[in-house]
């Protein structure tokens, strides 16, 4: 079957290595064949194999996974993009899939990549973490969950101009949801304001990078706006 990069490149979600094919047969072997790079897969199960165009093929999930342990994060994240659009696979329902997958090579690549795409916290839990952040920046205390400029905000610094919108899931599928965002995001600035955008998992496991570029904006934003 097709593995690896070729099989990425037919499912479309990546670019086929130059002059060799990959393929992976389900038994030991060391072959060697001009053109090919062959991988002996002795544990790999047939429901993990799949037909595309007629051509045996490891399925999207274990593409990826086979993907993550050959490509830098942005590599395999671009594949992830790429395999939710052509609705392959989207990434929560290949982060739960993982949990099937415990030990192989490439999973911890892949499944700590999604953490940070997908992680959530909730409401309180979002406004008890961030709070301090805020302040230890230098910013007084937030209003959460205003309506500013047609749009309900997570936290709002009214004297500041300053919105601060925070994503749970960082891959927006749909057109309706990007063009709300983009919205959103104008509605904000053209009303003169600074709208800022932190993941869930930056306010969990990055508070550091938070409180940093939240002080170095909070320098900038001196003049109060009229709202």
């Amino acid at each position: 079957m097709l593995s690896h990069r070729s099989a990425a490149a037919l499912w479309e979600i990546g670019t086929e290595r130059r002059g060799v094919i990959d393929v992976s047969v389900a038994r030991r072997a060391e072959l060697k064949r001009r053109g090919l790079r062959v991988r002996g897969r002795p544990s790999l199960r047939t429901e993990r194999v799949a037909a595309h165009d007629g051509i045996p093929v490891t399925t999207p999930v274990q593409t990826l996974i086979d993907l993550s342990t050959e490509l830098a994060p942005i590599g395999v994240e671009r594949a992830v993009n790429e395999a939710d659009k052509r609705d392959l696979i989207d990434p929560e329902t290949l982060r739960a899939e993982l949990d099937r997958y415990v030990g192989e090579p490439g999973v911890k690549n892949l499944s700590g990549l999604l953490d940070k795409r997908t992680f959530r916290l909730s409401d309180s839990d979002l406004e008890v973490l961030f709070r301090p952040i805020a302040m230890e920046a230098g910013l007084p205390p937030p209003l959460t969950k205003q309506m500013v400029n047609g749009f309900e905000v997570d936290f709002f610094f009214p004297n500041l101009g300053l919105v601060v919108e925070t994503d749970g899931l960082r891959y927006h599928r749909t057109p309706s949801t990007q063009t709300r965002d983009a919205r959103r995001d104008r509605a904000h600035v053209l009303a003169g304001m600074t709208p800022l955008r932190f993941t869930h998992y930056e306010i969990k496991y990055e508070s550091t990078q938070v409180r940093s570029e939240l002080r170095r904006l909070a320098a900038t934003l001196t003049t109060p706006i009229r709202y």
